[in-house]
């Protein structure tokens, strides 16, 4: 009886370790997907060497200040509203590069550098390329607030996105990509992260044309 019993704990034990072998397996083969709570997308995006240099090299003068990455972090998830308080995320803007700009209404580099990013949104077709604004005023009046300012301004081809909750801009912090604001991120068609750049730019000038071009260049070239 005792010995039945001692083979039936046998083999209890290794079910056990099999068990616990195969849960384990799963775990790690999730988080190596981007599968586990609270996994990002950033997994999802290889390193792009090519989109890198390409940057790296039309970045100069006026937008020296921005740092070529294609590093392999993802934002395709990251998400935000549009001014009806309607969810969205930048997967909804999938198939063109896009240039995404964290402003406030409170923030003075941000309010001198919208009407230059107003003018790089004219020069562009919306099926090439996009400029996503995503406003950070907080509080029930906070989009009401950056609607005003749009309009005030007269910036027509600047759409207004908004993150009261400011969770997208912690995403961008807790990973050193902002640090203040304003901060942009240029994005490829994938929402894969190309380059970014802490504060404002001079983003309708020569150099800031320049950058733009080489990455829906590159984009389009692959």
């Amino acid at each position: 009886m005792l010995e039945t019993i001692g083979v039936r704990l046998k083999k209890l034990n290794r079910r056990q370790a099999v068990i616990g072998g195969l849960v384990g397996a799963v775990v790690v083969i999730a988080v190596g997907l981007g599968l586990s709570n609270g996994g990002g997308s950033a997994s999802t995006c290889p390193a792009q060497p090519e989109l890198h240099a390409a940057i790296d090299k039309a970045a100069g003068g006026e937008l020296a200040a921005l740092n070529a990455t294609a590093n392999g972090r993802g934002y395709a998830d990251l998400a935000f509203q549009d001014e009806t308080g309607r969810p969205m995320t930048l997967a909804d803007f999938s198939g063109k590069p896009l240039l995404v700009n964290f402003w406030a209404t409170w923030c003075v580099p941000c309010r001198e550098e919208m009407p230059e990013l107003n003018a790089l949104a004219a020069l562009y077709d919306i099926d090439d390329f996009a400029v996503i604004p995503i406003n950070l005023d907080i509080g029930a009046d906070g989009i009401s607030k950056a609607q005003a300012f749009l309009e005030d301004e007269n910036l027509p081809n600047l759409p207004l996105y908004a993150d009261p909750s400011y969770a997208a801009f912690d995403r961008l912090k807790a990973s050193a990509v902002a640090i203040g604001l304003p901060a942009t991120i240029l994005l490829d068609e994938a929402g894969c992260e190309i380059a970014v750049l802490q504060g404002p730019a001079p983003w309708d000038s020569a150099d800031g044309i320049k950058v733009v071009d080489a990455l829906i260049a590159a984009v389009e070239d692959r």
